[in-house]
């Protein structure tokens, strides 16, 4: 019978013995058990710091200058202006232009936010155009060229 590479187990005790800490000068690891002299992580419970410790040293982000504010509310929008739609070679009167489409066009980058579609250009293909939010002058201009605009 020949061996096949299916056939081969792991040998037994792959890992050895653990390593017994803190039983006596003779065995090597005794008296600081590997971990050295003094320190945070000597210490029982320590050698976790917190993300940013610095051993001491002024952290970077306490030494740098803070300035201005971060609204941790603000939504953020994918937005696409109607010159863009008009431009797009792939639209033509009658489509529908939603979230999907524009993805598959490579129009827009991101999906996880929502679409909102500005009036900057001009627009003269009739287009239903479904999105979260228009601009007036955006909902004005695809209306005008005979198409609709859906919110979603």
């Amino acid at each position: 019978m020949a061996l096949r590479i299916e056939d081969i187990r792991k040998p037994q005790r792959v890992r050895g013995k653990t390593k017994r800490k803190g039983r006596g000068i003779g065995s090597g690891r005794g008296k600081t058990s590997g971990r050295g002299h003094k320190g945070a992580k000597s210490r029982s419970g320590g050698g976790t710091y917190i993300p940013g410790f610095e051993g001491g040293q002024m952290p970077l982000i306490r030494r740098i200058p803070k300035r201005g504010f971060t609204n941790k509310f603000k939504r953020q929008w994918c937005i696409v202006n109607i010159g863009t739609l008009q431009k797009a070679g792939s639209i033509e009167d009658g489509t529908v232009v939603d979230k999907d489409f524009l993805l598959a066009g490579r129009i827009l980058r991101k999906k996880s936010f929502p679409l909102k579609v500005l009036g900057k250009g001009k627009l003269d293909k009739a287009i239903t155009v479904k999105a979260n939010l228009f601009s007036a002058s955006a909902r004005a201009a695809i209306e005008a060229a005979g198409g609709k605009a859906e919110t979603v």
